[in-house]
Formats: C-alpha cells, sequence, structure tokens
C-alpha cells in the first residue's frame, strides 16, 4: 500500500511538471504554428529556417492566458495518471508477477511472460483511463479557436457523452493501444538481444550496465512507435466541434488509418516529437493562428 501511495506522489509530481510541456507538444502535434519561423543554427552550426521551440511557444501561450494558462488540462491528467497507477498495480498484482522470477525457465521465456504481463496490466490502465487522455487533449486544442467547451472535468464528461455517445470518451485509442504494445515488445526483445549477446556477464557493473540498455532501447522503442501515439492525439480531437480539429483548419478523417496514410504522405510522421531545433520542412506549411486569418 505504501509503495502504491508513493508511486502515485511521484507520477502526480512529475505529471504537474510535465504539464506545461505536453501542452506545447500536443498543440505542435495538432499543427497550430502562430509563430512565424525564424533563421537560426541547428546542432551543427548550419543556418536553417526553424520554428520556435519550447520556450517560445511556452511564453506565446503566457502572454495570451498567463502562467496558469500552461497549466490548461491538468486535472483529468492527474486522475488518468492516478487511476492508470493502481490499475496497473492492480492488474499485474492479480496476473502474480512476483512468481514470475521463482518460475525455471530459460531467460527468454521469463521475457515473454513478464513482457505479456506488463502487456496486459498497461493495456488495462490505458483503457480506463482514456476518457480523461480525451478531455486532456481537447481541453489543451481549443486554445486554438478560443473556445470553453471543455472547462470542467463533470461539464466535459456530459459535452462527450451528449454530442458523441459512449465511443466518443474512445477517440483515437486503437493507435495508443497499438503503440504501447509494440513498443513494450520492441524495447523488452532489444534489452534482451543487448544483455544476452552484447555485454559481457563477467563485467562487474553489468547490472548497471543492464539498466542503462534498458533506457536505451525504451527510448529507440518510443522513437520508432511515435506515430502510433501522433495519431492517436490527432483522432481523439479530430471532428470534435473544436476549430482545432474541424475544417478549415484541420481536415475530418475516417479512421485512424486514414489519418496516417495522411500525415504520412504530407510528411508530417514525426511532428511534435522534437520540440528544439524545429526546422521548416521543405514545401510544407502551417496553418498559422485562426485569428490572423480573420
Amino acid at each position: 500500500m505504501a509503495d502504491a501511495a508513493s508511486q502515485v506522489l511521484l507520477g502526480s509530481g512529475l505529471t504537474i511538471l510535465s504539464q506545461p510541456l505536453m501542452y506545447v507538444k500536443v498543440l505542435i502535434q495538432v499543427g497550430y504554428e502562430p509563430l512565424a519561423p525564424t533563421v537560426g543554427r541547428n546542432i551543427f552550426g548550419r543556418q536553417v529556417c526553424q520554428l520556435p521551440g519550447l520556450f517560445c511557444y511556452a511564453q506565446h501561450i503566457a502572454s495570451i492566458d498567463g502562467k496558469r494558462g500552461l497549466f490548461t488540462g491538468l486535472t483529468p491528467r492527474l486522475c488518468s495518471g492516478v487511476l492508470g497507477t493502481v490499475v496497473h498495480g492492480k492488474v499485474l498484482q492479480e496476473s502474480g508477477s512476483g512468481n514470475v522470477q521463482k518460475e525455471v525457465s530459460s531467460s527468454f521465456d521469463r521475457v515473454i511472460k513478464e513482457t505479456t504481463r506488463e502487456m496486459m496490466a498497461r493495456s488495462a490502465a490505458t483503457l480506463i483511463t482514456h476518457p480523461f487522455h480525451v478531455i486532456t487533449l481537447r481541453s489543451m486544442v481549443q486554445f486554438i479557436g478560443r473556445e470553453s467547451k471543455y472547462c470542467g472535468l463533470c461539464d466535459s464528461i456530459a459535452t462527450i457523452y451528449r454530442e458523441e455517445g459512449i465511443l466518443g470518451f474512445f477517440a483515437g485509442l486503437i493507435p495508443r493501444l497499438l503503440g504501447d504494445i509494440i513498443s513494450l515488445w520492441l524495447c523488452n526483445s532489444l534489452a534482451y538481444l543487448v544483455n544476452t549477446y552484447a555485454l559481457d556477464s563477467g563485467v562487474s557493473t553489468m547490472n548497471e550496465m543492464k539498466s542503462y540498455s534498458q533506457a536505451v532501447t525504451g527510448f529507440f522503442a518510443s522513437m520508432l512507435t511515435y506515430p502510433f501515439v501522433l495519431v492517436s492525439n490527432l483522432m481523439a480531437v479530430n471532428n470534435c466541434g473544436l476549430a482545432g480539429g474541424c475544417p478549415p483548419y484541420a481536415p475530418i478523417y475516417s479512421s485512424w488509418i486514414d489519418c496516417w496514410c495522411m500525415l504520412q504522405k504530407e510528411g508530417n510522421m514525426s511532428r511534435g516529437n522534437s520540440l528544439f531545433f524545429r526546422k521548416v520542412p521543405f514545401g510544407k506549411t502551417y496553418c498559422c493562428d485562426l485569428r490572423m486569418l480573420i
């Protein structure tokens, strides 16, 4: 019980600290670019035309809504984090994850069993918390059109149910689940291969090396599956009655596969993946602030 409480508190603290970063990331993901590109230098010192980074973007939001505005969508995100931590822990406990280490089997079999249990726990947590995730995204995206449709948690729940029914709470769920599952299996499989065949078991710092390899493989896995995150977030706000998710600002996608294909065709599969050194793609244009179009 104490461990669960500490995990919830730690997770909540990290969620609060990272809220401005996620806010900026979500707005970039939907293609909102209110600030004009500037001439700057990339990490190699070459002069390029760059889109504003995290801090300039955050300053723009704060100049309109104040510093408090950077924490828009925090309440449903906190609810999602707390509920997800509890559900994840309960599923792991019920599936008997503690017995995996006691089972006599090959190392690869343990990896499969541990990954399967973790997949079940993550999937259950994602399924239960996705409605809060949808509310979080929509409360952020309404900054684009200056709406106030998704302000309170209860009002947001009532609005989604009234306009879209139960399915509205699970918009973008499939690509999010697929991304989580693929990322998990890639991470654990790569870590197993590196720890088994690339690291010398005789090294005194073997445990530290394995933890580092797990972190590195997790980073690469998340990079490879980022398009699923992007598509999921776009589908969660698409055609929901907000200016940022409807024409003429954004197209209406018939399915998440349609969204994937369109992003791939435009060369925007990694949009929002980087918050710094954001180079303007050649031949690409971004939607500006809606108020500039009036």
